[in-house]
């Protein structure tokens, strides 16, 4: 499953994907990610999600990105929920040109287990219509 969570800059989308985040730890029985750009909020999370700053592996696309993904999720098989904060500035993309990358995301979410959470800057009248079906 994938879930996002949209709005402007300032709107407490990372404060809501952080509480999201914590609560998730008593309700899975597996392992719980949180993803951003840098270790702003690392503090911000219970001890047990696994922080991982993303800003430190030089993506350069989205397609690095994907397999960025892939390749947490293949090395760690008791990962449940991957949250991850300041989406379009990891992907470095336009999310107009992001439909093949949703269709990946949900396909190895569906294969594999993994619920993904998405948090994007952005109003929802300016996202792409393949992004609304995953508004929370």
């Amino acid at each position: 499953m994938i879930q996002v969570i949209y709005g402007k800059k300032g709107s407490g989308k990372t404060k809501r994907l952080l509480d999201m985040c914590n609560r998730m730890v008593d309700e899975q029985h597996g392992d719980v990610v949180f993803v951003d750009d840098d270790n702003r909020y690392m503090f911000d999370l219970r001890h047990e999600v696994r922080f991982v700053n993303a800003g430190e592996y030089g993506m350069r696309s989205a397609d690095m990105f994907y397999g960025f993904l892939c390749g947490m999720a293949a090395q760690n098989f008791d990962m449940r929920v991957v949250f991850i904060d300041a989406f379009l500035k990891l992907i470095k993309t336009d999310i107009n040109e992001m439909g093949w990358f949703f269709e990946r995301l949900e396909a190895y979410s569906n294969a594999h287990g993994v619920d993904f959470v998405l948090c994007i800057s952005e109003d929802a009248e300016n996202l792409p219509e393949f992004v609304r079906p995953y508004f929370i």
